[in-house]
Protein backbone atom coordinates (compact mmCIF):
# COMPACT_ATOMS: atom_id res chain seq x y z
CA UNK A 1 0.00 0.00 0.00
CA UNK A 2 1.67 3.23 -1.26
CA UNK A 3 1.09 6.88 0.86
CA UNK A 4 -1.90 7.97 -1.12
CA UNK A 5 -3.57 4.25 -0.62
CA UNK A 6 -2.78 4.51 3.27
CA UNK A 7 -4.22 8.10 3.20
CA UNK A 8 -7.14 7.12 1.43
CA UNK A 9 -7.73 4.38 3.48
CA UNK A 10 -7.44 6.63 7.11
CA UNK A 11 -9.48 8.92 5.53
CA UNK A 12 -12.92 6.55 4.75
CA UNK A 13 -11.96 4.97 8.00
CA UNK A 14 -12.63 7.91 9.85
CA UNK A 15 -15.60 9.02 8.20
CA UNK A 16 -16.94 5.15 8.76
CA UNK A 17 -16.28 6.06 12.53
CA UNK A 18 -18.49 9.21 12.05
CA UNK A 19 -21.18 6.98 10.26
CA UNK A 20 -21.30 4.50 13.27
CA UNK A 21 -21.29 7.06 15.96
CA UNK A 22 -24.03 8.52 13.59
CA UNK A 23 -26.07 5.59 13.83
CA UNK A 24 -26.04 4.64 17.67
CA UNK A 25 -23.72 2.35 17.64
CA UNK A 26 -21.36 3.89 20.22
CA UNK A 27 -24.64 5.52 22.62
CA UNK A 28 -24.09 2.88 25.41
CA UNK A 29 -22.08 3.50 28.30
CA UNK A 30 -18.57 2.66 28.52
CA UNK A 31 -18.23 0.21 30.67
CA UNK A 32 -21.16 -1.74 28.48
CA UNK A 33 -19.25 -1.25 25.60
CA UNK A 34 -15.98 -2.38 27.41
CA UNK A 35 -17.44 -5.38 28.00
CA UNK A 36 -18.85 -5.79 24.75
CA UNK A 37 -15.43 -5.38 23.36
CA UNK A 38 -13.47 -7.65 25.36
CA UNK A 39 -16.33 -10.22 24.11
CA UNK A 40 -15.40 -9.54 20.72
CA UNK A 41 -11.74 -9.45 21.54
CA UNK A 42 -11.93 -12.86 22.88
CA UNK A 43 -14.07 -14.54 20.24
CA UNK A 44 -13.95 -12.08 17.24
CA UNK A 45 -16.03 -10.59 15.38
CA UNK A 46 -18.70 -13.57 14.97
CA UNK A 47 -18.12 -15.39 17.57
CA UNK A 48 -18.17 -12.38 20.08
CA UNK A 49 -21.08 -10.80 18.78
CA UNK A 50 -23.57 -12.41 20.83
CA UNK A 51 -21.57 -11.65 23.92
CA UNK A 52 -21.40 -7.69 22.53
CA UNK A 53 -24.74 -7.67 21.93
CA UNK A 54 -25.76 -8.94 25.85
CA UNK A 55 -23.41 -6.48 27.18
CA UNK A 56 -25.07 -3.34 25.92
CA UNK A 57 -28.23 -4.77 24.80
CA UNK A 58 -31.37 -5.60 26.83
CA UNK A 59 -34.89 -7.34 25.16
CA UNK A 60 -35.69 -9.50 22.66
CA UNK A 61 -32.60 -10.05 20.04
CA UNK A 62 -34.75 -11.98 17.46
CA UNK A 63 -38.35 -13.31 17.31
CA UNK A 64 -38.30 -16.68 14.75
CA UNK A 65 -41.47 -19.14 14.14
CA UNK A 66 -40.62 -20.74 17.63
CA UNK A 67 -40.62 -17.87 19.65
CA UNK A 68 -38.83 -15.12 20.96
CA UNK A 69 -34.83 -15.18 22.15
CA UNK A 70 -33.72 -12.26 24.51
CA UNK A 71 -29.75 -10.98 24.08
CA UNK A 72 -28.57 -12.72 27.00
CA UNK A 73 -30.31 -16.22 25.60
CA UNK A 74 -28.70 -15.38 22.49
CA UNK A 75 -25.34 -15.38 24.62
CA UNK A 76 -25.86 -17.92 26.65
CA UNK A 77 -27.08 -20.57 23.86
CA UNK A 78 -24.46 -19.24 21.49
CA UNK A 79 -21.84 -19.79 24.38
CA UNK A 80 -23.22 -23.62 25.56
CA UNK A 81 -23.49 -24.84 21.36
CA UNK A 82 -19.71 -23.64 20.83
CA UNK A 83 -18.49 -25.50 24.00
CA UNK A 84 -20.52 -28.24 22.99
CA UNK A 85 -18.96 -28.08 19.63
CA UNK A 86 -15.17 -28.06 21.11
CA UNK A 87 -15.56 -30.89 22.75
CA UNK A 88 -17.23 -32.98 19.74
CA UNK A 89 -14.74 -31.71 17.65
CA UNK A 90 -11.59 -32.37 19.84
CA UNK A 91 -9.12 -34.19 17.95
CA UNK A 92 -9.59 -32.88 14.51
CA UNK A 93 -6.46 -31.33 13.18
CA UNK A 94 -6.07 -27.94 12.36
CA UNK A 95 -9.29 -25.84 11.99
CA UNK A 96 -12.70 -27.03 12.33
CA UNK A 97 -15.07 -26.40 9.58
CA UNK A 98 -18.69 -26.79 9.88
CA UNK A 99 -21.32 -25.96 7.03
CA UNK A 100 -24.86 -24.60 7.97
CA UNK A 101 -27.37 -25.83 5.56
CA UNK A 102 -30.39 -23.66 7.38
CA UNK A 103 -33.56 -21.32 6.54
CA UNK A 104 -34.32 -18.12 8.17
CA UNK A 105 -34.70 -18.47 12.30
CA UNK A 106 -32.94 -18.00 15.75
CA UNK A 107 -30.81 -21.37 15.29
CA UNK A 108 -29.48 -20.22 12.51
CA UNK A 109 -27.33 -17.60 13.90
CA UNK A 110 -26.61 -19.41 17.18
CA UNK A 111 -25.09 -22.16 15.05
CA UNK A 112 -23.19 -19.54 12.94
CA UNK A 113 -22.07 -17.60 16.23
CA UNK A 114 -21.06 -20.87 18.13
CA UNK A 115 -19.30 -22.47 15.70
CA UNK A 116 -17.16 -19.06 14.40
CA UNK A 117 -16.78 -18.93 18.96
CA UNK A 118 -14.81 -22.30 18.16
CA UNK A 119 -12.43 -20.83 15.51
CA UNK A 120 -13.91 -23.11 12.91
CA UNK A 121 -14.14 -22.45 9.41
CA UNK A 122 -18.08 -21.38 8.54
CA UNK A 123 -19.43 -22.48 5.61
CA UNK A 124 -22.72 -21.42 4.33
CA UNK A 125 -24.79 -23.70 2.52
CA UNK A 126 -27.86 -22.70 0.71
CA UNK A 127 -30.92 -23.93 0.38
CA UNK A 128 -31.09 -24.54 -2.93
CA UNK A 129 -28.27 -27.05 -2.22
CA UNK A 130 -29.49 -30.91 -3.37
CA UNK A 131 -27.35 -33.90 -2.28
CA UNK A 132 -24.58 -33.24 -5.34
CA UNK A 133 -24.27 -30.04 -4.61
CA UNK A 134 -23.78 -30.52 -0.63
CA UNK A 135 -21.06 -33.72 -1.27
CA UNK A 136 -19.15 -31.87 -3.40
CA UNK A 137 -19.02 -28.28 -1.69
CA UNK A 138 -18.13 -30.88 1.59
CA UNK A 139 -15.35 -32.56 0.01
CA UNK A 140 -13.36 -29.33 -1.23
CA UNK A 141 -14.19 -27.58 1.42
CA UNK A 142 -13.41 -29.94 3.84
CA UNK A 143 -16.02 -30.53 6.35
CA UNK A 144 -15.96 -31.97 9.62
CA UNK A 145 -19.77 -31.69 10.42
CA UNK A 146 -22.79 -30.13 9.38
CA UNK A 147 -25.95 -28.43 10.79
CA UNK A 148 -28.90 -28.24 8.77
CA UNK A 149 -32.95 -27.77 8.51
CA UNK A 150 -34.81 -31.50 8.55
CA UNK A 151 -36.34 -30.24 5.13
CA UNK A 152 -32.52 -30.56 3.76
CA UNK A 153 -31.77 -34.00 5.64
CA UNK A 154 -31.82 -35.85 1.83
CA UNK A 155 -28.94 -33.35 0.98
CA UNK A 156 -27.16 -33.23 4.22
CA UNK A 157 -27.00 -37.42 4.44
CA UNK A 158 -24.50 -36.68 0.97
CA UNK A 159 -21.97 -35.78 3.73
CA UNK A 160 -20.45 -38.63 5.60
CA UNK A 161 -19.86 -36.70 9.06
CA UNK A 162 -21.44 -35.93 12.13
CA UNK A 163 -24.77 -34.09 11.60
CA UNK A 164 -27.38 -31.79 13.70
CA UNK A 165 -30.58 -31.09 13.38
CA UNK A 166 -31.65 -27.37 13.87
CA UNK A 167 -35.39 -27.47 12.79
CA UNK A 168 -37.28 -30.04 12.94
CA UNK A 169 -41.26 -30.61 13.18
CA UNK A 170 -42.72 -33.11 15.39
CA UNK A 171 -40.66 -35.44 17.57
CA UNK A 172 -37.04 -34.61 18.50
CA UNK A 173 -35.00 -36.69 16.44
CA UNK A 174 -31.77 -38.17 17.78
CA UNK A 175 -29.74 -35.93 16.28
CA UNK A 176 -31.36 -32.67 17.19
CA UNK A 177 -28.95 -29.50 17.99
CA UNK A 178 -30.62 -29.24 20.82
CA UNK A 179 -29.57 -32.18 22.49
CA UNK A 180 -25.93 -30.81 21.42
CA UNK A 181 -26.70 -27.87 22.99
CA UNK A 182 -28.11 -28.91 26.20
CA UNK A 183 -24.73 -30.61 26.91
CA UNK A 184 -22.62 -27.70 26.77
CA UNK A 185 -21.68 -25.41 29.41
CA UNK A 186 -22.89 -21.41 28.97
CA UNK A 187 -19.74 -20.02 30.90
CA UNK A 188 -17.77 -18.00 27.72
CA UNK A 189 -15.41 -19.66 25.48
CA UNK A 190 -11.78 -19.91 25.86
CA UNK A 191 -9.89 -18.00 23.11
CA UNK A 192 -9.76 -20.15 19.96
CA UNK A 193 -6.14 -20.60 18.95
CA UNK A 194 -6.87 -19.45 15.20
CA UNK A 195 -9.35 -16.71 14.00
CA UNK A 196 -12.60 -18.13 12.01
CA UNK A 197 -13.47 -17.56 8.91
CA UNK A 198 -16.17 -17.39 6.76
CA UNK A 199 -17.14 -19.24 3.38
CA UNK A 200 -20.03 -18.01 1.34
CA UNK A 201 -21.00 -19.84 -1.63
CA UNK A 202 -21.43 -18.44 -5.29
CA UNK A 203 -25.31 -18.69 -6.44
CA UNK A 204 -26.17 -21.82 -8.92
CA UNK A 205 -28.08 -25.07 -8.28
CA UNK A 206 -26.61 -26.97 -12.14
CA UNK A 207 -23.12 -26.11 -11.31
CA UNK A 208 -20.98 -26.44 -8.08
CA UNK A 209 -20.99 -23.47 -6.46
CA UNK A 210 -17.45 -21.44 -6.15
CA UNK A 211 -16.84 -20.52 -2.31
CA UNK A 212 -15.69 -16.85 -1.53
CA UNK A 213 -13.87 -16.77 1.65
CA UNK A 214 -13.94 -13.80 4.62
CA UNK A 215 -11.85 -13.37 7.16
CA UNK A 216 -12.73 -11.37 10.27
CA UNK A 217 -13.24 -7.86 9.34
CA UNK A 218 -10.73 -5.56 10.00
CA UNK A 219 -12.68 -2.29 8.70
CA UNK A 220 -15.15 -0.26 9.99
CA UNK A 221 -16.29 0.18 6.44
CA UNK A 222 -17.65 -2.26 5.31
CA UNK A 223 -20.59 -1.81 8.18
CA UNK A 224 -20.39 2.03 7.54
CA UNK A 225 -20.88 1.41 4.04
CA UNK A 226 -24.21 0.09 4.41
CA UNK A 227 -25.40 1.93 7.33
CA UNK A 228 -24.43 5.42 5.10
CA UNK A 229 -27.42 4.73 2.66
CA UNK A 230 -29.56 2.51 4.49
CA UNK A 231 -30.29 4.23 7.71
CA UNK A 232 -30.80 1.18 10.51
CA UNK A 233 -31.14 2.33 13.97
CA UNK A 234 -31.37 0.60 17.33
CA UNK A 235 -34.43 -0.15 19.53
CA UNK A 236 -36.80 -1.17 16.68
CA UNK A 237 -38.15 -3.99 15.02
CA UNK A 238 -36.57 -5.52 11.90
CA UNK A 239 -38.24 -8.20 9.18
CA UNK A 240 -35.44 -9.81 7.44
CA UNK A 241 -37.33 -12.05 5.07
CA UNK A 242 -33.79 -12.02 2.37
CA UNK A 243 -31.58 -15.06 3.67
CA UNK A 244 -29.25 -15.21 6.03
CA UNK A 245 -27.14 -17.79 4.23
CA UNK A 246 -26.42 -14.83 1.64
CA UNK A 247 -24.19 -12.34 2.28
CA UNK A 248 -27.12 -9.86 1.98
CA UNK A 249 -29.02 -10.84 4.54
CA UNK A 250 -25.88 -11.83 6.95
CA UNK A 251 -24.61 -8.60 7.06
CA UNK A 252 -28.63 -6.39 8.05
CA UNK A 253 -28.67 -9.44 10.43
CA UNK A 254 -25.26 -8.73 12.36
CA UNK A 255 -26.00 -5.15 12.08
CA UNK A 256 -29.29 -4.95 13.53
CA UNK A 257 -28.62 -6.91 16.51
CA UNK A 258 -25.22 -4.55 16.94
CA UNK A 259 -27.48 -2.03 17.07
CA UNK A 260 -29.89 -3.20 19.12
CA UNK A 261 -32.92 -3.94 17.36
CA UNK A 262 -34.99 -6.78 17.16
CA UNK A 263 -34.81 -9.33 13.86
CA UNK A 264 -37.89 -10.70 12.83
CA UNK A 265 -37.44 -14.10 11.02
CA UNK A 266 -39.51 -16.63 9.31
CA UNK A 267 -38.19 -20.11 7.86
CA UNK A 268 -40.66 -19.61 4.63
CA UNK A 269 -41.82 -16.43 3.32
CA UNK A 270 -45.72 -16.00 2.81
CA UNK A 271 -46.37 -12.00 1.37
CA UNK A 272 -49.91 -12.11 3.78
CA UNK A 273 -47.79 -12.71 7.25
CA UNK A 274 -44.90 -10.55 6.25
CA UNK A 275 -47.80 -8.06 5.74
CA UNK A 276 -48.64 -8.69 9.07
CA UNK A 277 -45.29 -8.58 11.12
CA UNK A 278 -44.97 -5.29 9.31
CA UNK A 279 -48.19 -3.77 10.98
CA UNK A 280 -48.66 -5.60 14.11
CA UNK A 281 -45.05 -5.71 14.91
CA UNK A 282 -44.72 -2.04 13.78
CA UNK A 283 -41.40 -2.98 11.95
CA UNK A 284 -39.33 0.20 10.77
CA UNK A 285 -37.58 -2.14 7.89
CA UNK A 286 -38.47 -4.70 5.98
CA UNK A 287 -35.06 -6.22 4.27
CA UNK A 288 -36.52 -8.46 1.02
CA UNK A 289 -35.24 -9.39 -2.57
CA UNK A 290 -37.21 -8.22 -5.20
CA UNK A 291 -39.66 -11.02 -5.89
CA UNK A 292 -41.18 -10.58 -2.26
CA UNK A 293 -41.55 -6.81 -2.60
CA UNK A 294 -43.54 -8.15 -5.54
CA UNK A 295 -45.42 -10.49 -3.89
CA UNK A 296 -46.61 -8.17 -0.72
CA UNK A 297 -47.66 -5.63 -3.10
CA UNK A 298 -50.05 -8.64 -5.26
CA UNK A 299 -52.17 -8.63 -2.03
CA UNK A 300 -53.75 -5.26 -3.46
CA UNK A 301 -56.19 -3.71 -1.35
CA UNK A 302 -55.05 -5.51 2.00
CA UNK A 303 -51.36 -3.73 1.42
CA UNK A 304 -53.42 -0.41 1.12
CA UNK A 305 -55.49 -0.68 4.30
CA UNK A 306 -52.93 -1.84 6.40
CA UNK A 307 -51.54 0.07 9.09
CA UNK A 308 -47.85 0.78 7.90
CA UNK A 309 -46.99 3.92 9.41
CA UNK A 310 -43.83 2.77 11.18
CA UNK A 311 -42.35 1.29 8.20
CA UNK A 312 -39.54 3.95 7.61
CA UNK A 313 -37.60 1.37 5.02
CA UNK A 314 -37.94 -1.07 2.46
CA UNK A 315 -34.18 -2.72 1.67
CA UNK A 316 -34.24 -5.12 -1.65
CA UNK A 317 -31.14 -6.61 -2.29
CA UNK A 318 -30.14 -10.09 -4.51
CA UNK A 319 -31.61 -10.27 -7.49
CA UNK A 320 -32.36 -6.65 -10.20
CA UNK A 321 -35.28 -4.47 -8.80
CA UNK A 322 -37.01 -3.22 -11.99
CA UNK A 323 -38.28 0.34 -12.65
CA UNK A 324 -42.27 -0.98 -12.30
CA UNK A 325 -42.18 -2.29 -9.08
CA UNK A 326 -40.25 1.25 -8.03
CA UNK A 327 -43.01 2.81 -9.11
CA UNK A 328 -45.04 0.66 -7.35
CA UNK A 329 -43.38 1.03 -3.80
CA UNK A 330 -43.14 4.33 -4.68
CA UNK A 331 -47.24 5.04 -5.02
CA UNK A 332 -48.27 2.14 -2.35
CA UNK A 333 -45.31 2.98 0.63
CA UNK A 334 -44.00 6.24 -0.20
CA UNK A 335 -40.06 6.97 -0.59
CA UNK A 336 -38.87 4.28 1.38
CA UNK A 337 -37.42 2.17 -1.08
CA UNK A 338 -33.45 1.21 -0.86
CA UNK A 339 -31.73 -0.96 -3.85
CA UNK A 340 -28.28 -2.52 -3.04
CA UNK A 341 -26.06 -4.08 -5.55
CA UNK A 342 -23.68 -6.19 -4.94
CA UNK A 343 -22.25 -9.85 -5.27
CA UNK A 344 -20.86 -12.47 -3.27
CA UNK A 345 -17.27 -11.84 -4.35
CA UNK A 346 -17.47 -8.05 -3.36
CA UNK A 347 -20.03 -7.77 -0.87
CA UNK A 348 -22.19 -4.67 -1.49
CA UNK A 349 -21.78 -2.19 -4.46
CA UNK A 350 -23.56 0.52 -4.50
CA UNK A 351 -27.15 1.33 -3.07
CA UNK A 352 -29.64 3.56 -4.25
CA UNK A 353 -31.63 5.84 -2.02
CA UNK A 354 -35.34 6.83 -2.31
CA UNK A 355 -33.80 10.26 -3.91
CA UNK A 356 -31.73 8.45 -6.25
CA UNK A 357 -34.59 5.94 -7.15
CA UNK A 358 -36.81 9.39 -7.52
CA UNK A 359 -34.90 10.79 -10.09
CA UNK A 360 -33.21 7.40 -11.58
CA UNK A 361 -35.46 4.46 -10.98
CA UNK A 362 -33.60 2.10 -12.93
CA UNK A 363 -30.00 2.66 -11.26
CA UNK A 364 -27.79 0.99 -8.72
CA UNK A 365 -27.08 3.81 -6.87
CA UNK A 366 -23.63 5.28 -5.99
CA UNK A 367 -20.82 3.32 -4.47
CA UNK A 368 -20.35 4.20 -0.30
CA UNK A 369 -17.57 4.90 1.67
CA UNK A 370 -14.67 2.96 0.79
CA UNK A 371 -16.34 1.35 -2.34
CA UNK A 372 -14.50 1.93 -5.90
CA UNK A 373 -16.58 1.70 -9.06
CA UNK A 374 -14.85 1.66 -13.02
CA UNK A 375 -16.39 1.20 -16.19
CA UNK A 376 -13.60 -0.53 -18.41
CA UNK A 377 -13.43 -1.81 -21.81
CA UNK A 378 -12.07 -5.13 -22.33
CA UNK A 379 -8.32 -3.97 -22.05
CA UNK A 380 -9.09 -2.78 -18.48
CA UNK A 381 -9.32 1.01 -19.73
CA UNK A 382 -11.56 3.53 -18.08
CA UNK A 383 -14.12 4.63 -19.62
CA UNK A 384 -16.20 7.73 -19.38
CA UNK A 385 -19.04 8.18 -18.19
CA UNK A 386 -22.32 7.07 -19.75
CA UNK A 387 -20.56 4.86 -21.83
CA UNK A 388 -21.04 0.82 -21.40
CA UNK A 389 -18.32 -1.27 -20.02
CA UNK A 390 -17.67 -4.00 -17.81
CA UNK A 391 -18.27 -2.94 -14.20
CA UNK A 392 -14.81 -3.21 -12.20
CA UNK A 393 -14.69 -2.75 -8.36
CA UNK A 394 -12.62 -2.59 -4.95
CA UNK A 395 -14.48 -2.97 -1.99
CA UNK A 396 -13.47 -3.62 1.94
CA UNK A 397 -15.21 -7.00 1.43
CA UNK A 398 -14.43 -8.41 -1.79
CA UNK A 399 -12.43 -11.59 -1.44
CA UNK A 400 -8.92 -12.00 -2.82
CA UNK A 401 -9.22 -15.47 -4.38
CA UNK A 402 -12.15 -18.55 -4.36
CA UNK A 403 -11.18 -21.53 -2.08
CA UNK A 404 -10.35 -23.13 -4.73
CA UNK A 405 -7.64 -20.65 -5.76
CA UNK A 406 -9.13 -18.99 -8.51
CA UNK A 407 -9.51 -15.40 -9.01
CA UNK A 408 -11.25 -12.70 -10.64
CA UNK A 409 -9.55 -9.84 -9.43
CA UNK A 410 -6.84 -8.16 -11.49
CA UNK A 411 -2.81 -6.70 -10.53
CA UNK A 412 -4.75 -3.15 -9.50
CA UNK A 413 -6.87 -5.31 -7.13
CA UNK A 414 -10.01 -4.42 -9.21
CA UNK A 415 -12.56 -7.57 -9.35
CA UNK A 416 -14.45 -7.99 -12.28
CA UNK A 417 -18.52 -8.46 -11.41
CA UNK A 418 -19.34 -10.14 -14.60
CA UNK A 419 -21.83 -7.43 -15.03
CA UNK A 420 -21.86 -4.40 -17.92
CA UNK A 421 -23.34 -1.27 -17.44
CA UNK A 422 -22.36 2.35 -16.88
CA UNK A 423 -22.10 5.42 -14.53
CA UNK A 424 -24.13 8.61 -15.01
CA UNK A 425 -22.49 11.93 -14.42
CA UNK A 426 -23.55 12.22 -10.91
CA UNK A 427 -22.12 8.86 -9.97
CA UNK A 428 -24.96 6.72 -10.36
CA UNK A 429 -24.27 3.17 -11.35
CA UNK A 430 -26.60 1.10 -14.40
CA UNK A 431 -26.24 -2.54 -14.68
CA UNK A 432 -27.31 -3.35 -18.02
CA UNK A 433 -27.15 -7.03 -17.29
CA UNK A 434 -24.90 -10.20 -17.04
CA UNK A 435 -21.55 -10.40 -19.53
CA UNK A 436 -22.24 -13.86 -20.55
CA UNK A 437 -25.90 -14.10 -21.09
CA UNK A 438 -25.62 -10.84 -23.53
CA UNK A 439 -26.57 -11.64 -26.89
CA UNK A 440 -25.40 -10.22 -30.52
CA UNK A 441 -29.14 -9.84 -32.43
CA UNK A 442 -29.05 -7.71 -35.49
CA UNK A 443 -25.84 -6.28 -34.80
CA UNK A 444 -26.85 -5.37 -30.93
CA UNK A 445 -25.95 -5.82 -27.85
CA UNK A 446 -29.68 -7.05 -26.36
CA UNK A 447 -29.29 -8.34 -22.35
CA UNK A 448 -32.21 -10.12 -21.87
CA UNK A 449 -32.64 -8.57 -17.85
CA UNK A 450 -33.70 -5.47 -19.97
CA UNK A 451 -36.76 -7.26 -21.82
CA UNK A 452 -37.14 -8.94 -18.38
CA UNK A 453 -38.19 -5.49 -16.81
CA UNK A 454 -40.31 -4.71 -19.65
CA UNK A 455 -42.06 -7.88 -19.26
CA UNK A 456 -42.27 -7.83 -15.40
CA UNK A 457 -44.19 -3.79 -15.52
CA UNK A 458 -47.10 -5.54 -17.58
CA UNK A 459 -50.10 -5.67 -14.85
CA UNK A 460 -51.36 -9.24 -17.00
CA UNK A 461 -48.38 -10.53 -16.61
CA UNK A 462 -47.08 -12.68 -12.71
CA UNK A 463 -43.79 -13.59 -13.68
CA UNK A 464 -41.00 -13.42 -16.53
CA UNK A 465 -37.79 -14.77 -17.20
CA UNK A 466 -35.77 -14.40 -20.73
CA UNK A 467 -32.97 -16.79 -21.75
CA UNK A 468 -31.06 -17.23 -24.86
CA UNK A 469 -31.39 -20.72 -26.82
CA UNK A 470 -29.28 -22.04 -29.75
CA UNK A 471 -30.98 -21.26 -33.43
CA UNK A 472 -30.05 -22.78 -36.13
CA UNK A 473 -29.71 -19.53 -38.45
CA UNK A 474 -28.75 -16.96 -35.61
CA UNK A 475 -26.81 -19.06 -33.28
CA UNK A 476 -28.63 -17.63 -30.80
CA UNK A 477 -32.50 -15.92 -29.95
CA UNK A 478 -34.26 -14.35 -27.33
CA UNK A 479 -37.46 -16.87 -25.32
CA UNK A 480 -39.48 -15.67 -23.07
CA UNK A 481 -41.15 -17.91 -20.15
CA UNK A 482 -44.60 -15.54 -19.10
CA UNK A 483 -46.91 -16.42 -16.34
CA UNK A 484 -49.84 -15.08 -16.47
CA UNK A 485 -51.50 -13.22 -13.55
CA UNK A 486 -54.08 -14.60 -12.17
CA UNK A 487 -57.28 -14.42 -13.70
CA UNK A 488 -55.71 -12.35 -16.92
CA UNK A 489 -55.89 -14.13 -19.89
CA UNK A 490 -53.45 -12.20 -21.98
CA UNK A 491 -52.04 -13.99 -25.15
CA UNK A 492 -48.85 -13.58 -27.25
CA UNK A 493 -49.96 -10.92 -29.70
CA UNK A 494 -50.75 -8.64 -26.53
CA UNK A 495 -47.05 -9.30 -24.90
CA UNK A 496 -45.85 -8.51 -28.44
CA UNK A 497 -47.38 -5.33 -28.47
CA UNK A 498 -46.46 -4.51 -25.32
CA UNK A 499 -42.58 -5.32 -25.82
CA UNK A 500 -42.69 -3.42 -29.31
CA UNK A 501 -44.11 -0.19 -27.37
CA UNK A 502 -41.27 -0.05 -25.07
CA UNK A 503 -38.11 -1.51 -26.79
CA UNK A 504 -36.48 -1.68 -30.21
CA UNK A 505 -37.12 -4.11 -32.39
CA UNK A 506 -33.80 -6.11 -31.66
CA UNK A 507 -35.32 -6.81 -28.61
CA UNK A 508 -38.26 -8.64 -29.39
CA UNK A 509 -37.81 -12.00 -28.08
CA UNK A 510 -38.43 -15.05 -30.93
CA UNK A 511 -40.12 -17.26 -28.64
CA UNK A 512 -42.75 -16.36 -25.71
CA UNK A 513 -43.96 -19.59 -23.94
CA UNK A 514 -46.31 -19.29 -21.20
CA UNK A 515 -45.80 -21.53 -18.20
CA UNK A 516 -47.51 -22.04 -15.05
CA UNK A 517 -44.99 -20.97 -12.61
CA UNK A 518 -40.99 -20.60 -12.61
CA UNK A 519 -39.17 -21.59 -9.35
CA UNK A 520 -36.88 -19.02 -7.84
CA UNK A 521 -34.36 -19.66 -5.02
CA UNK A 522 -34.27 -18.31 -1.88
CA UNK A 523 -32.37 -14.98 -3.14
CA UNK A 524 -35.02 -14.32 -6.53
CA UNK A 525 -33.49 -15.94 -8.65
CA UNK A 526 -35.02 -18.28 -11.23
CA UNK A 527 -33.22 -21.11 -10.49
CA UNK A 528 -30.85 -22.69 -13.43
CA UNK A 529 -32.57 -26.27 -13.48
CA UNK A 530 -35.69 -24.77 -14.10
CA UNK A 531 -34.65 -23.08 -17.01
CA UNK A 532 -32.83 -25.60 -18.26
CA UNK A 533 -35.75 -28.18 -18.06
CA UNK A 534 -37.86 -25.28 -19.55
CA UNK A 535 -35.59 -25.43 -22.42
CA UNK A 536 -35.50 -29.24 -22.93
CA UNK A 537 -39.53 -29.31 -22.59
CA UNK A 538 -39.99 -26.50 -25.12
CA UNK A 539 -37.26 -27.06 -27.55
Amino acid sequence: MNLEQLTTRLRNEVTAAGILRQSGMFRHSPRALAAGARGVGQLGPFGGLPAYCAAVHSGVAIIDDRGELTFAEFARRTNKLANALRTELRGKTGRPSIGIQCRNHADALVTLCGAAATGARVVLLGSDFGPRQVAAVSEREKLDAIVYDAEFAEAAAAFDGPRWCAWYDGEQPDDALERLIASGDDAVPPRPTQAAALVILTSGTSGIPKGAPRGEPKTLMLTAGLLQRIPLRGNERVLLSAPVFHGWGLLVAVLVLMLGSTLVMHRRFDAARALDDLARLECSTFIAVPTMIRRVLALGDAVRSADLASLQIVASGGARLDPALVAQVQDVFGPVLHNLYGSTEAAYISIATPDDLAIAPDCAGRPPVGNTVRIADANGVALPAGTEGRILVRTPGQIEAYTDGTSRSGADGFLDTGDRGHLDSAGRLYVAGRSDSMVVSGGENVFPEELEIVLHAHPGIADAAVTPVEDAEFGQRLRAYVVRAEGVDIDEATVRAHVAAELPRSRMPRDIVFVETLARGSSGKVLRHTIEELRETHA
